[in-house]
C-alpha cells in the first residue's frame, strides 16, 4: 500500500525501462557481435524483420520513459492510482494522507482479505478495496451501497475438491467520480465480510447464500440426485410423511444403481419411501469425516433405516 514513501512505489507500478525491454536491445546489440555477417550495426543494410526488431527495441523504452515522466510531473500526479486515491481526499488535504490511512488500516491484523493473487480484496474499517493484475479500485465504506448480484455453484472446487458457492457483491459508491466495481468470494466467507462492513448487503437477485460447508453439500446432493434415474411408485401405494422432518412428504426410494447388484460396497435397500430429499442430504452428511470433506461425494453410508450401504448414485426421487 501507499506511505510516506509513495512516490517510490509509484515509480515501482509505472511502465519504466523493464526488463524485457532491456533485454530487446541487448539482445539486438549483442547480435552485432554475433553474427557480424548480417551487417546489423548498419541499420539501413539489416533485413526488414531485423528493422522492425531494432525500431521497437528503441520505441518501447523511450514511450515508457515519456510516460513515466508524465506521470511523475507535479508530485506525481498524474498517475493513475494517485488519480484515484484524490477522488477520496478531504479539500484541505491532499491524495497523500488517503494513502497514508490506507497504509495504517492495511497493517491492522483485523482486516479482511481474500482472493487469489490476483484479485485480492481488502476491507478495512474505511475501505473496501479490490486489487486486481492492472486495476486498482478504491471505495469508501461511508459511501457505499452494496448488492448481492449473482451467485455460482460448483460441485468440486480445484483448491479442495469439496462444493463450493462464490457470490458477487456489487460495490456501489454515492462519489460520482467513483467507480461501482465487483467483488467475488466464497459463500464461506460471507459471514465474516458482513462483521466488517458498516452498510447492509441487499440481495437483490434473491440468492441463497450457503454460509456453511454443510449447506454446500445438501445443495450439491440435491442437484446429484435430480439428474439420477426417478423411481415410480407401485400403484396402490401411497406416500407418507418424511420421518426425518414430519413437514414434506417421502420423496426418496434408495435403488442400487451405481452397479451390479452383486457388484461393490452398495447394497440393495427394501425399505418403502420414508425420508424426503432434505433430510437424506442431511443424513447422508452426518455420516461423513468432517476433517475430510473431499471424501464425502464418493463414499458410501448406511440406509438410515435398514444400514444397507449405498452412494449418491442410488438415491432415487420417487414419481
Amino acid at each position: 500500500m501507499l506511505h510516506k514513501s509513495a512516490p517510490k512505489l509509484l515509480h515501482k507500478s509505472m511502465p519504466s525501462r523493464s526488463s524485457q525491454e532491456v533485454q530487446s536491445s541487448g539482445y539486438y546489440f549483442g547480435m552485432c557481435f554475433a553474427a557480424a555477417e548480417k551487417q546489423l550495426y548498419y541499420i539501413h543494410k539489416a533485413t526488414e524483420g531485423w528493422k522492425i526488431f531494432f525500431v521497437l527495441a528503441v520505441l518501447l523504452p523511450t514511450v515508457t520513459s515519456l510516460l513515466a515522466y508524465y506521470w511523475s510531473w507535479n508530485g506525481w500526479a498524474n498517475h493513475p492510482l494517485v488519480r484515484i486515491l484524490s477522488h477520496h481526499a478531504l479539500p484541505q488535504s491532499s491524495w497523500r494522507a488517503v494513502a497514508s490511512s490506507i497504509n495504517t488500516e492495511f497493517r491492522r491484523i483485523d482486516k479482511f482479505a481474500t482472493g487469489a493473487p490476483g484479485a485480492r480484496v481488502i476491507v478495512t474499517d474505511t475501505w473496501v478495496m479490490k486489487v486486481s493484475t492492472y486495476s486498482v479500485y478504491i471505495a469508501q465504506q461511508q459511501d457505499i451501497h452494496l448488492t448481492v448480484t449473482d451467485s455460482r455453484q460448483h460441485e468440486l472446487s480445484p483448491d479442495s475438491n469439496t462444493p463450493v458457492q462464490f457470490i458477487t457483491i456489487r460495490v456501489a459508491s454515492i462519489n460520482p467520480h467513483v467507480k461501482s466495481f465487483d467483488i467475488r468470494l466464497n459463500s464461506t466467507e460471507y459471514g465474516e465480510l458482513r462483521e466488517k462492513l458498516r452498510a447492509p448487503v441487499r440481495n437483490a437477485a434473491n440468492v441463497v447464500i450457503h454460509q456453511t460447508l454443510s449447506d454446500i453439500f445438501l445443495e450439491t446432493f440435491r442437484s446429484l440426485v435430480e439428474g439420477n434415474l426417478r423411481y415410480s411408485l407401485p400403484s396402490g401405494q401411497d406416500l407418507e410423511p418424511c420421518i426425518g422432518c414430519m413437514q414434506t412428504s417421502a420423496s426418496i426410494k434408495l435403488v442400487k444403481m451405481c452397479q451390479e447388484p452383486n457388484e461393490g460396497e452398495c447394497q440393495q435397500c427394501y425399505c418403502r419411501p420414508m425420508w424426503c430429499l432434505t433430510c437424506m442430504g442431511k443424513w447422508f452428511a452426518s455420516r461423513q469425516d468432517q476433517q475430510h470433506p473431499e471424501t464425502w461425494l464418493p463414499s458410501h453410508v448406511p440406509c438410515p433405516t435398514c444400514r444397507a450401504q449405498f452412494c449418491i448414485l442410488d438415491v432415487c426421487i420417487v414419481q
